[in-house]
């Protein structure tokens, strides 16, 4: 059983802010797969379904960001799955807008959902994909950035972040992470931005 996590924060002031990437991640998925993510199991909702040809559970913890690994082991448990079999999808403030980054594991993070999720399994050995956020000018506090409402322009980046997000995640079912992190894992150049 493969066990899709997307980070983010429940309720609906945070549905279009940086942090809820994840979600959004999950939600293109559940569009793809037709799995519906609507039941409460595990604090958080999920959807049972096949993807890709695996049987997968999406799911979105319904905790605050910071307290996600809760919601991660309660899922790895109930599901009887172990992390080399979860994929976590989260946004990166170190990552440009528009940039994916796929890893196997590694535990140098700043982003307090990971560190929470890797200390309540007890391994950094799974899979994320990491959706770039960056500013684009310097912000004081990057938590009062990440918790803003998108403009416009963001929201159309977003949705095809989440696009992307979700056919990088068929690659890694399919073919295996390596090549999933050969198609994805590049920098989006300035001219790919302008012409979109």
């Amino acid at each position: 059983m493969k066990l899709i996590v997307g980070l983010g924060n429940p309720g609906r002031e945070y549905e279009w802010t940086p942090h809820n990437m994840g979600f959004l991640a999950v939600d293109e998925l559940a569009e793809r797969s037709g799995i519906r993510v609507t039941r409460p199991e595990a604090k958080s909702y999920i959807g049972r379904g096949e993807f890709a040809g695996e049987e997968v559970v999406l799911a979105k913890p319904q905790t605050m960001m910071n307290l996600s690994g809760v919601a991660a082991r309660m899922l790895l448990e109930r599901f009887e799955s172990s992390p080399a079999e979860m994929i976590v999808l989260l946004d990166d403030v170190d990552l440009p807008w528009g940039m994916l980054r796929i890893r196997e594991r590694g535990i140098g993070s700043t982003h307090n959902g990971l560190k929470s999720v890797i200390g309540a399994v007890g391994t950094d050995d799974f899979i994320r994909v990491r959706l770039g956020v960056q500013p684009e000018r310097i912000w004081g506090d990057l938590a009062d950035y990440v918790l803003s409402p998108m403009g416009p322009a963001e929201k159309d980046v977003a949705r095809q972040m989440a696009a992307d997000a979700s056919q990088a995640v068929e690659l890694i079912l399919t073919e295996g992470v390596n090549k999933a992190m050969t198609r994805f894992n590049r920098r989006v150049t300035p001219a790919e931005e302008d012409s979109k």
